[in-house]
């Protein structure tokens, strides 16, 4: 009986075996991936929470500012020039109140820093509904419909856009080129689809998404890969409907 019990305590004390330690240190690992993982997830969407929120702030103050400029949105600075004062953003300061840095700047924008230093914004307009076109002459041949009156689906129409990350931080950086959408590069130039992710962009940045402010003022979460179908369909969804 007692060489029986001193061979079972032998045993129970003899530690982990080699196999037993790489199990352990795996389990451990796959645990803290998870952890990181999910902790990563929930910045990504607390980021893209708060950039919606900026959106919609900013789509209030857009219809503010035309209610009490003749029913006009503010222009754009292809119309006004480089100036940080004539950027349209500045022109929103005073009904964005003291938050005002904080909401022109999306927090999923690695340059929303520099923007804010250099006078930029993360959001751009929609060049459809704010830049006017002209033909080779000089003739104007589209006017913008900056007049929230003027715009015939507002539920419809996207207003302002995430600004690519590639794109400088100047306050003159505020608009799209949407007339030049043909392609998914042509996109990337303008946009960041893909800004709200977690880790690296993939090679053709649809691994994400990004917030749409519309006219009417309510924003939407689309997918990278979705906005980037529509495209490919030969679909411009930044053209107004019944333009």
């Amino acid at each position: 009986m007692q060489k029986s019990c001193n061979s079972m305590r032998s045993h129970s004390l003899k530690g982990f075996t080699l196999i037993e330690l790489m199990v352990v240190v795996t389990i451990i690992a796959v645990l803290s991936l998870i952890g990181f993982s999910g902790a990563g997830q929930f910045i990504m969407m607390s980021k893209r929470a708060k950039c919606a929120s900026n959106l919609r702030q900013i789509g209030v103050a857009l219809q503010l500012y035309a209610t009490n400029n003749n029913g006009r949105f503010p222009m754009t600075s292809h119309t006004t020039g480089t100036s940080i004062e004539k950027a349209w953003v500045y022109q929103l300061e005073e009904y964005l109140g003291e938050g005002f840095d904080s909401i022109r700047v999306s927090p999923g924008d690695p340059k929303s820093d520099q923007r804010i230093e250099a006078g930029g914004t993360s959001y751009i307009l929609n060049s459809f509904l704010f830049v006017p076109e002209y033909d080779p002459f000089g003739n104007l041949t589209s006017e913008p419909y900056n007049m929230p009156a003027l715009i015939p689906r507002p539920t419809q129409t996207m207003l302002a856009f995430t600004i690519a990350e590639e794109t400088p931080v100047g306050a003159q950086n505020d608009h799209t080129h949407s007339n030049r959408w043909t392609n998914w590069r042509s996109v990337l130039e303008d946009i960041s689809p893909d800004l709200h992710r977690t880790g690296e962009p993939n090679t053709d940045h649809t691994d994400g998404s990004s917030n749409y402010l519309f006219a009417d003022g309510h924003v939407e979460t689309w997918d990278a890969d979705q906005l980037k179908a529509q495209i490919e369909a030969g679909e411009n969804p930044a053209y107004p409907p019944e333009k």
